[in-house]
C-alpha cells in the first residue's frame, strides 16, 4: 500500500507507555503515522515518522510552533491529517503552597495549550480529511486527590475545551475525549515500585479488580477514528473499569 493512500495518524507524547500502544496500533490497522515526543523515541520512529518537539516550546514560543508546523507539513507532503491524537502530558505534583508558577505554566501548556494550537495549526489538513480529533484526558478530570491540583485543573479544562471546539467546529472534524483511570504504564508502575501492597490497593478500588491497559486506549481511539462513528461528537469517554461509578467508603 503507497503511503498517498493510506490515512495518516498524528500522535503527541509517541514516546510513552500509552503514545507506544497508539502509535503501534494506529499503523497496525493500516494508518501512516506520526509521532511527536520531546525525546528521539527509535521505538515509535519503527512504526513510522518521528518529529521530536517540545510542546511547552511549541506552545509558548511562537516561532518555535512556526518551525515544527513547518516541519509536520513537510513531512505530510500535501496531504491531510485523518486522526490528530492529543495524548502527550505532564503530572506536576504539589500541594496548593507548594506549586510554582514555573509548574502551572508548563502544566498549561503542554496539557491544554498545545493541543488546542496544534490542532488549530493543522486544521486545514484535519478539515481536509473531516479528520477526528481524540483528546488523551483523565479521570482526574472529574474525581481526583490531594496533590494534583495543577494536573486535574488541566486535564477538566482539556474535557471542557473537547466539547467547546465540537460546537465551535461543527461538522468541519470532530473531537472527542477519552479519559482513563489508571493504566499500567512505566511511569506507573515506577512510582509503586516496592509498594506491592499499595498497587494491590489500586487494582482493588476499580470494579474490575485490575488495572487498565494502553492497548484499551488505543482499541478505543482507533474505534472513535472509525468511519461508522461519525456521530461521535464533542464526547467525553470514561475508560475506567467502573471506578467513577463507585462510591468509596473507608469503613466498608
Amino acid at each position: 500500500m503507497q503511503d498517498e493512500n493510506r490515512k495518516t495518524c498524528i500522535v503527541t507524547g509517541a514516546a510513552g507507555g500509552i503514545g507506544m500502544a497508539l502509535v503501534k496500533t494506529f499503523h497496525e490497522a493500516g494508518y501512516r503515522v506520526i509521532g511527536i515526543d520531546r525525546v528521539d523515541s527509535a521505538l515509535a520512529a519503527g512504526f513510522g515518522q518521528h518529529l521530536q518537539m517540545d510542546l511547552a516550546r511549541y506552545a509558548a514560543d511562537e516561532a518555535c510552533a512556526e518551525t515544527h508546523t513547518r516541519q509536520l507539513r513537510e513531512m505530510l507532503g500535501g496531504g491531510g491529517v485523518d486522526v490528530l491524537i492529543h495524548n502527550a502530558a505532564v503530572q506536576i505534583l504539589g500541594r496548593t503552597d507548594e506549586l510554582t508558577r514555573a509548574d502551572w505554566l508548563t502544566t498549561l501548556q503542554v496539557n491544554l495549550l498545545a493541543p488546542f494550537l496544534l490542532t488549530q495549526a493543522l486544521l486545514p489538513e484535519l478539515e481536509r480529511s473531516q479528520a477526528s480529533v481524540i483528546q488523551i484526558g483523565s479521570i482526574h478530570a472529574r474525581l481526583t486527590k490531594a496533590r494534583f491540583v495543577a494536573y486535574a485543573t488541566s486535564k477538566a479544562a482539556l474535557a471542557g475545551m473537547g466539547r467547546a471546539l465540537a460546537v465551535d467546529l461543527g461538522p468541519r472534524i470532530r473531537v472527542n475525549t477519552i479519559e482513563p483511570a489508571a493504566i499500567e504504564t512505566a511511569m506507573l508502575r515506577e512510582g509503586f515500585e516496592g509498594k506491592p501492597e499499595l498497587y494491590a490497593q489500586l487494582e482493588g478500588c476499580h470494579p474490575q479488580q485490575r488495572i487498565g491497559q494502553p492497548e484499551e486506549v488505543a482499541r478505543l481511539a482507533l474505534s472513535i477514528s472509525n468511519g461508522d462513528l461519525r456521530f461521535l461528537h464533542g464526547a467525553t469517554l470514561h475508560l475506567d473499569g467502573g471506578i467513577s461509578a463507585r462510591l468509596h467508603d473507608p469503613d466498608e
